[in-house]
């Protein structure tokens, strides 16, 4: 058996496994990449890039619904999947080329094939287009991603459901979309598909949308889908289902109001991810999971095993591309003998509907549940004038400032470029300014962010009602 070594095995191409192999190979150390499927990871290809491209199809759908009102008339305002799918898949062409020339310049090899542990370094690499490699490598970098999970429902496996990758390759219109999940993924692709054309359901077992938000923002987003004849149902427990996605469904589900059944076209299934870490021979490796299946990591991201690391999601970090990119950071700077950690990292996310939701730091549940003291302050976006100028007026900005201090502890918006407004608040809690920063900041007019003006405008002086301000929404 002829066995290669290199200094640095990565296996997986996602956002911070090719970071790091790109980093590493372009300090001359010899480093490859065990890519089974998706160049680039799963980001570029069946996630956040192409979900977003098909938000943005749907916007233009929804501007050109609305056309009239902006003093335009449309010649036609029907959706053609086929042509969302192929304006898609051009992206992700795109993608991909700008990736391996990536690889081409940077002098790492990637591999295409499926990896698996022999022994505690090395590896057998079951090659896509024939054949086997045995692989060994000095230092190995996990980075094996997540998959959607299915929930054990009886029936629903059975129907064959969609998830987000074969909801990104549909090239036709679902009758009656029924999404199960209320979170990123499930929303996100519920309000696209309204717009597009279908009769969309949410199913949601929790008692709202958005559990880790705020009660308000949930309230907020769910005003805005009912007025897109989105249906939500929450809470509800999905007792069986029956057909086959594609064709016809039926769903018998218990809810609040006694026991009901949902008819429709076609499922998502949007109800978490799990890790990628089943069958790749890990405990030959030494590396150990913890009970949800996840790489058991420390706060420099190694493993249980000697230089074994892990990156991204399977290592249980936030499920967000902008993580794993921070987590490549993080084992660069330590194989560099500086000395940085996950521990106190400030995360922003951003869900992108239309208004997009936007948040980092503190919510107002959790300064409620820590017993921290708080000063809340908010503005409808209807004050923000840049508003007015495009037609959306829904939603609203909200801030957190400790109570005894200026230092702002927690921002959230929904409205319109949520999330590079909320850029601007980050950077300032960063770098640890007051919120008079923003407050007396000079910003452009008329711009969304100019909106921060006139929100930290409303901070009351300290102490003054933060006791009634650390509540929980």
């Amino acid at each position: 058996m002829s066995v290669q070594n290199y200094k640095n095995v990565v296996i997986g191409s996602g956002e911070g496994g090719k970071y790091l192999a790109w980093h590493l190979a372009q300090s001359g150390q010899p480093t490859v990449v065990l890519e089974r499927r998706w160049v680039g990871g799963s980001c570029p290809n069946v996630n956040c890039l192409p979900s977003k491209n098909e938000i943005w199809s749907a916007k233009v759908a929804d501007l050109m619904h609305h056309a009239t009102r902006f003093g335009i008339t449309p010649s036609s305002s029907s959706s053609d999947m086929a042509a969302v799918r192929k304006r898609k898949r051009e992206m992700v062409e795109g993608l991909i080329a700008v990736h391996l020339d990536r690889y081409k310049a940077s002098g790492a090899e990637l591999v295409m094939g499926e990896a698996k542990f022999i022994g505690p370094k090395t590896i057998d690499v079951r090659l896509n287009d024939g054949g086997t490699r045995t692989i060994t490598g000095e230092r190995i970098f996990l980075n094996l991603g997540t998959h959607a999970s299915i929930p054990s429902v009886p029936g629903l496996a059975e129907s064959q459901p969609l998830t987000n990758i074969e909801l990104l390759e549909l090239d036709r219109l679902p009758e009656h979309l029924i999404v199960i999940g209320g979170g990123y993924v499930g929303l996100e692709f519920a309000q696209a598909y309204r717009r597009f054309g279908s009769r969309v359901t949410i199913l949601e077992q929790g008692p709202r949308l958005l559990a880790n938000q705020d009660p308000d923002v949930a309230a907020a987003l769910l005003q805005i889908f009912a007025s897109e004849g989105i249906d939500v149902i929450a809470p509800v427990e999905i007792l069986s289902v029956h057909g086959r996605s594609g064709t016809d469904v039926t769903l018998t589900v218990q809810t609040s109001s006694g026991e009901k059944t949902i008819a429709g076209s076609d499922i998502l299934v949007a109800t978490g991810r799990a890790p990628n870490t089943a069958g790749i021979g890990l405990e030959v490796a030494g590396v150990e999971l913890d009970q949800r299946g996840y790489v058991k990591v420390n706060d420099r991201l190694q493993t249980t095993a000697p230089n074994i690391w892990a990156i991204g999601e399977c290592a249980g970090s936030p499920q967000f591309t902008h993580i794993s990119l921070d987590d490549f950071r993080v084992i660069r700077d330590n194989l560099a003998g500086i000395n940085r950690t996950t521990r106190g990292r400030m995360i922003p996310s951003c869900l992108f509907t239309d208004p997009q939701v936007a948040h980092v730091g503190r919510s107002e549940t959790e300064a409620a549940r820590q017993g921290i003291a708080v000063r809340v302050i908010k503005l409808p976006m209807a004050a923000v004038l840049r508003t007015r100028t495009i037609d959306e007026t829904r939603g609203f900005m909200k801030a957190l400032i400790e109570a005894d201090g200026d230092r702002i502890l927690g921002f959230t918006m929904v409205g319109p470029e949520a999330g590079e407004v909320m850029a601007v608040v980050q950077m300032a809690m960063l770098a640890g300014l007051p919120y008079s920063a923003l407050r007396d900041a000079i910003l452009t007019h008329p711009t969304m962010a100019e909106g921060l003006n006139s929100l930290f405008s409303n901070v009351k002086p300290a102490n003054a009602g933060a006791a009634s301000s650390a509540r929980a929404g």
